[in-house]
């Protein structure tokens, strides 16, 4: 493994993590738009400064070398006061994120790679995750799980309890709150951890 290969990594890895704050920025936008959403935030590994860590990848796993950590998606925190829109919610994610990318102002996130988790304003009750079908239900085994679309595009994943912790960026990572507007750009987050070698 040359420095060179490692070089090339960390630096795809922290692109990763600049193109999901990107598209959080992107979908933030598209959602402020619907007077349900109360506010929007940023949770999970997207919203904290990047850390080392020894990889999955084989290679650099094997050989135990530290690079950033890997962003695989970006989730979103949405405090929703009706779910009757969820299906035009749903769209309005998926067309901002193409036309983003189409226009060439915004990366190659797919609409999988947004996850919204809904929130109840005033007791951050977790009421579920946006559905990524364009249908509900669509058929699928994932569909199937007991409450999945009894309100539609609300998905139960299988087996998923929301951590204790789930909303704690949220202090920090807060894009947008209804009557404040755009509090600050994803982009803003702070950058990764310095390396300490």
């Amino acid at each position: 493994m040359t420095r060179a290969e490692i070089k090339r990594q960390d630096e795809y890895l922290l692109r990763q993590q600049h193109d999901f704050r990107r598209a959080a920025d992107i979908v933030t936008d598209a959602l402020a738009k619907f007077d349900e959403i109360e506010a929007v935030a940023v949770i999970g590994s997207v919203a904290k400064p990047l850390w080392k860590e020894v990889p999955r990848f084989r290679d650099f796993r094997h050989a135990g070398i530290e690079v950033w950590h890997e962003c695989k998606d970006v989730d979103l925190a949405v405090w929703i006061s009706s779910q009757h829109r969820l299906g035009d919610i749903r769209r309005a994610r998926d067309g901002a994120l193409a036309a983003a990318y189409k226009a060439g102002t915004g990366p190659s996130t797919a609409n999988h790679q947004v996850e919204i988790f809904l929130i109840e304003p005033g007791t951050d009750r977790y009421l579920g995750r946006l559905c990524n079908f364009n249908s509900c239900p669509k058929g699928k085994p994932k569909c199937e799980v007991p409450g999945c679309g009894e309100i539609a595009f609300n998905a139960v994943i299988d087996g998923f309890e929301p951590y204790p912790d789930l909303l704690a960026s949220a202090a920090h990572a807060t894009l947008y709150r209804r009557g404040q507007g755009r509090l600050r750009s994803a982009l803003d987050l702070p950058g990764p951890i310095e390396d300490r070698d």
